[in-house]
């Protein structure tokens, strides 16, 4: 009998938005859910969570170990590229190994995953989804240089290499949120250390005067993956409560 479902798999999925991404997909019975983390702990962890998924553990941002991962999947019809670290040194203060780690952590763990998944998606007229940020769209006061960076190659890499998918079937697409608060989330903590400052950037910076959540992203997500965007291709959609100020 043949598998009709939706095969999809999102890297970084063992916690925050991620995981919660895996959650409200897996409810839809016409998704088959693979998850994944460096983290086998984790990973068990959101098994338990989710229940009707698979996992995978790998470090993707490691181009041998995206190509492990992938030869352990046989159709593949939505990538979800979320894994991401926005933790760096202030601005200014850059190492060499700070622009090493936040490139491998914010665009080769996508990249790597993208080009080991390629054949299948363009086999499967698939879609990939990678998950960025207004850090990469336009200067944000206090992100670090190296996250900022590495997501406008991010965004960029999107754009681009959507002109070499979509002659042979496939689409890439990003979604670029602004500040989302979730368990462990860096919003979290700076809530924590300093509430009444936390919200006051929020109100004098977002025009809705609101901080996102996970499921703004999956809104968009699952929007994404449905037949009503076929037409979308090379997109960057910004969830950021009307943050950014460019045009």
């Amino acid at each position: 009998m043949t598998n009709n479902k939706k095969k999809i798999f999102i890297t970084g999925s063992s916690s925050g938005i991620g995981l919660h991404l895996a959650k409200k997909l897996s409810l839809d019975k016409k998704n088959e859910i693979i998850i994944n983390s460096r983290n086998l702990i984790k990973l068990t962890k959101a098994k338990k969570i989710i229940s009707d998924c698979e996992y995978i553990k790998g470090d993707v941002s490691d181009y041998k170990i995206a190509l492990k991962i992938s030869k352990k999947i046989k159709k593949l019809d939505v990538l979800i590229c979320n894994v991401g670290n926005s933790s760096s040194s202030f601005p200014g203060k850059e190492r060499y190994q700070d622009w090493e780690k936040s490139f491998s952590d914010n665009f080769f763990s996508s990249v790597n995953i993208i080009k080991a998944f390629e054949k299948k998606l363009i086999k499967s007229k698939g879609l990939i989804i990678c998950i960025s940020s207004i850090c990469g769209i336009e200067y944000v006061k206090g992100a670090p240089l190296t996250y900022s960076v590495s997501k406008a190659a991010l965004n960029a890499f999107v754009r681009f290499y959507s002109k070499i998918l979509g002659p042979k079937g496939a689409r890439i697409n990003a979604i670029a949120p602004g500040n989302i608060l979730f368990k462990g989330s860096v919003w979290e903590k700076k809530i924590k250390k300093n509430r009444k400052k936390t919200l006051k950037i929020i109100n004098d910076e977002v025009s809705t005067k609101k901080i996102g959540s996970p499921e703004n992203v999956f809104n968009t997500v699952n929007y994404l993956i449905s037949e009503k965007t076929n037409f979308i291709n090379g997109s960057v959609f910004i969830i950021d409560g009307g943050q950014i100020r460019s045009l």
